[in-house]
């Protein structure tokens, strides 16, 4: 009789464990009779914990200047988290706003001619008057300039209002291309509000005070509600989020009670066994295997594994890029889901000791990461390599 090993990974604690090795085994069994699974529930012996009741999360203030509260004071980083996913999202919002379009009388003039012509003063500067962001401004305002949304934009948004929100997408633009390219210099928010005010000048809008200018309605109470909600609960989803962040920190550093568990449970099973591990569970197992030999294992299966990332980027605790993995280690099949953004392949660095094969849960991330266990396809294809 084969016994099946069923590793989890990070942040499961009872009572969702029993519910997922429930799930693992019906699957498992209903492709292939006669299996014994044997869940190895580590999470709640080894797992992390705030062990002092979370003395270390900060209390729940805004800026440093007390508790946020609701209404025009409310700090703005919410909208800009909106922004750098969308630089264009104002644009959007205020163009949903303007209605069918019409075909203007003869001799009147566009309501996007004026925002325009300064578009194109401000593209011969290039990159300067946003220098202190960073590069990128030039194509930001010849991509705006181009944007369809900025026709329909303008035909909702007064002068002022248009050239504030140009100038909150531009910026948006820079910064958002900062983070896409991991730029290790972010400019904080004074210099980035800064930038604003000065292309909204150029784009237009009257001299500011100490608004900060008018902002899309929808977006701004969308985003501080939300930005509200985000600070004042964060000590809860601190404490619900930290065993996944936690639990890989803590394996990393302290990582062989975990190893030991897992080799005493294999000890008292009978050949041929087969170990199935997802996310952290897959270091865990590759890990043991590497370090011990372990005959009775015939096969790993790893879902949404880190184990290769960390193998090439030299944080694997057993094995160091470029030696190679030990004879010893059995036949191993790696499960990726390509939307699963935690999922890595291993044939290119173990060739011919590992067979990665695509699923597709069709979720997006992190959902992908979550969902091998109700997937069919994993389960085919765990059945047809089972010992």
């Amino acid at each position: 009789m084969t016994a099946v090993v069923f590793i989890h990974g990070t942040g499961v604690r009872e009572p969702g464990f029993s519910a997922l090795a429930g799930r693992f085994a019906a699957g498992v069994s209903a492709l292939r009779g006669g299996l014994r699974v044997v869940p190895y529930y580590w999470g709640g012996a080894h797992g992390a914990a705030l062990a002092a009741g979370g003395a270390s999360l900060p209390p729940a203030t805004g800026t440093g200047r007390g508790p946020l509260a609701p209404g025009p004071g409310d700090d703005d980083t919410a909208d800009w988290a909106v922004l750098y996913a969308d630089p264009y999202a104002e644009l959007a919002l205020a163009a949903a706003g303007s209605g069918p379009a019409e075909e203007l009388p003869p001799g009147s003039v566009p309501p996007d001619l004026r925002v325009r012509a300064r578009l194109a003063d401000l593209l011969a500067e290039g990159d300067g008057p946003a220098a202190e962001l960073g590069p990128g401004l030039a194509r930001a305002v010849a991509d705006l300039a181009a944007h369809p949304l900025l026709a329909l934009a303008a035909a909702s948004l007064a002068p002022d209002d248009l050239a504030e929100v140009a100038a909150r997408c531009l910026t948006a633009q820079v910064v958002a291309g900062l983070l896409d390219t991991d730029a290790p210099l972010v400019p904080v928010g004074v210099t980035r509000d800064a930038v604003v005010g000065r292309l909204a000048a150029v784009l237009g809008a009257s001299a500011r005070g100490a608004e900060r200018g008018v902002r899309s309605l929808a977006l701004r109470v969308a985003s501080s509600a939300a930005s509200r909600a985000v600070v004042r609960r964060r000590r809860a989803l601190t404490e619900a989020a930290h065993p996944a962040a936690g639990d890989v920190l803590r394996y990393l550093s302290r990582g062989e009670a975990v190893r030991a568990g897992l080799r005493a449970l294999i000890a008292g099973l009978e050949p041929p066994v087969a170990i199935v591990a997802h996310s952290l569970g897959g270091i865990i197992a590759l890990d043991t295997l590497v370090l011990t030999p372990l005959p009775q294992v015939r096969l790993l299966v790893t879902a949404g594994s880190q184990a290769p990332f960390l193998y090439e980027s030299g944080s694997l605790p057993s094995l160091e890029h470029p030696a190679p993995l030990p004879a010893h280690v059995p036949d191993w099949l790696n499960l990726y889901d390509p939307r699963d953004l935690l999922s890595y392949l291993g044939t290119g660095l173990f060739p011919g000791r590992v067979t990665d094969i695509a699923v597709d849960s069709r979720q997006p991330f992190p959902a992908a990461h979550s969902a091998y266990w109700t997937n069919s396809e994993v389960y085919r294809h765990i059945g047809e390599r089972l010992p």
